[in-house]
């Protein structure tokens, strides 16, 4: 019972953190690792609870998503593909290819998203949201986050502030919900293939869909700008964490 609750705990505060800053499993994942869970078990554990943060996101979140819902749906039908692809990689090859690059990867993301404002202008002539090599980059994404996943979800930010020209509150929404379309579609084949920790997934599924509700409430109350910055902040210091992880 008290680990169950501890994952609770940990599951709320790593909802809210992945709406807010796109981070959860920063919060989640060691975790289950400081519990004992194995890395490859922890990992397919945590990507299954997780996706019950875009549940509660997307409750959360309904003002900023009205009018979205056919953009949801082309990006969420990339994004599930790509965590489908990802799952698949993850489960039939020896693990450890992305973590070298994650750090670069998340660095980059975020610094593409200090400069947004004017990336999104170039984006808009080539395309926007339709130009395929934007789509083929979100497909990309999606696979990194069903395969690996760490902070993945700002990957996914800098790469729609780049494509949609909306308030960064509006694609905050519209990531919490694709990102959650790639994680479920990885948490389906891990969950028939996977070493998931059901004991674990139930109470940090139960966090993950009350701080993914409590979330948006709290974004609301960042301007745009400040939500930018602590976004970058967050992410550079994970890239850090990484590399000296990785390397």
């Amino acid at each position: 019972m008290i680990v169950a609750f501890v994952l609770l705990g940990v599951g709320i505060l790593a909802g809210v953190v992945s709406t807010v800053v796109s981070l959860a499993s920063i919060a989640s994942y060691p975790a289950l690792l400081a519990l004992g869970i194995p890395p490859l078990s922890a990992n397919v554990t945590n990507t299954v609870a997780l996706m019950f943060t875009a549940v509660g996101a997307t409750a959360g979140s309904q003002r900023e998503l009205a009018g979205q819902r056919g953009r949801v749906l082309r990006l969420g039908l990339l994004t599930a593909l790509g965590g489908a692809t990802g799952a698949a990689l993850l489960l039939l090859t020896p693990g450890g290819a992305f973590e070298r690059v994650a750090p670069v990867l998340v660095g980059l993301a975020s610094l593409v998203l200090l400069v947004q404002p004017r990336l999104t202008e170039a984006a808009a002539r080539a395309g926007g949201e339709h130009s395929v090599p934007l789509r083929c980059a979100v497909f990309a994404v999606a696979i990194y986050t069903g395969y690996f996943g760490a902070a993945g979800g700002i990957l996914m930010l800098a790469l729609l502030a780049a494509m949609l020209e909306l308030p960064l509150i509006r694609i905050n929404a519209v990531k919490n919900v694709v990102s959650g379309l790639s994680n479920g579609v990885a948490a389906l084949g891990f969950a028939l293939f996977g070493p998931v920790r059901w004991a674990a997934v139930v109470p940090l599924a139960a966090g993950f869909m009350t701080g993914g509700w409590i979330g948006p409430s709290l974004v609301r109350r960042l301007p745009g700008e400040a939500l930018r910055v602590v976004v970058v902040i967050c992410g550079l210091a994970v890239a850090v964490k990484l590399a000296l992880d990785a390397y």
